[in-house]
């Protein structure tokens, strides 16, 4: 199972759990509504997040990966003009 499954599984059971939570609570309606109303948000603002954070160590990697494959690209062409100059002399 992959961590950003994992990462989602977590969230997700902390949001039920503090659903349920609140909504056994000995509140009024109004009360209760309101605190899962805060609970969704704060719960969307976490995702959002965990969202950001995983973009990011994406494109982290997609940059390196890229800066690899420039480095051993120009390698190779550095290594064909000199089998290149090797067999015109």
């Amino acid at each position: 199972m992959s961590k950003t499954n994992v990462v989602i599984g977590v969230l997700a059971g902390v949001a039920v759990g503090a659903l349920i939570g609140v909504l056994f609570a000995p509140d009024k309606g109004s009360e209760t509504r309101k605190k899962i109303a805060k609970k969704g948000s704060d719960t969307v603002d976490d995702l959002k997040d965990k969202f950001d954070e995983l973009m990011n160590g994406i494109s982290e990697k997609f940059e390196v990966a890229k800066s690899e494959a420039k480095n051993v690209y120009e390698m190779g062409l550095k290594n064909a003009n000199e089998l290149k100059k090797d067999i015109k002399s």
